[in-house]
């Protein structure tokens, strides 16, 4: 048995959550539309080009989480599942996860979006185990904070070899799966790196050191 890892946005499912989210927001009319706008594609261009400020960017998603409830949240996350991740669901994907249960892999979901986000999402896939970026909760609500270090570059590193430690597991045989330069640092770490419709700049590193590439949308 193996450990398998995979990315989540543009990886396992064909678009990004996070900024899926924000354009969610707006669409719902629950932020102010043109500023909100504005910050959410450009954060989403730093991350593409791997020049995310994630702090910077945390303090801007995490702040509409703290103007509702915890319910209130979790209705509107019913309905962002249905209209926005349904659609960006992959069967190949799915195929995928399935492919490394089969062989009796533990499979391990890390990504840099927050929990609240992404563990709908990763329920929806049957995997259970998530390494995201934890949103701090005080008093029943999110306080737009963050706890601990977030998932993002080295910190999926980081987040990972503590939760190794924790669970008494190794990378031997390990595989990871991700479409992102910003992912360099843990497909570096792993035994089978795997770039999954990667960006341009991941797609060059994977030809040079001859990782496998695969499509999970054609």
């Amino acid at each position: 048995m193996a450990l398998a890892i995979f990315d989540l946005d543009n990886t396992l499912i064909a678009g990004d959550s996070d900024h899926g989210w924000g354009e969610f927001l707006v669409t719902e009319q629950l932020v102010d539309a043109q500023r909100f706008q504005q910050a959410n594609d450009q954060f989403y261009a730093d991350y593409v080009a791997g020049d995310l400020n994630i702090f910077a960017y945390l303090e801007f998603s995490l702040q509409p989480l703290t103007s509702m409830s915890m319910d209130e949240l979790a209705q509107l996350h019913q309905q962002f599942m249905r209209q926005v991740i349904e659609p960006m669901q992959l069967p190949k994907a799915r195929a995928l996860l399935q492919q490394h249960r089969d062989a009796g892999d533990r499979l391990l979901i890390i990504t840099s979006t927050n929990r609240f986000i992404v563990e709908p999402i990763c329920q929806s896939l049957g995997v259970s185990e998530l390494l995201a970026t934890d949103a701090e909760i005080v008093n029943g609500r999110y306080s737009g904070k963050v706890v601990g270090t977030p998932t993002y570059k080295e910190g999926k590193v980081t987040r990972l070899n503590s939760w190794l430690q924790e669970q008494d597991e190794t990378l031997d045989g390990s595989w990871f799966y991700s479409d992102s330069i910003n992912d360099l640092p843990l497909l570096l770490e792993v035994d089978h790196p795997v770039a999954v419709d990667p960006c341009p700049a991941l797609q060059q590193i994977a030809e040079e050191k001859n990782w496998p590439i695969i499509s999970l949308r054609d």
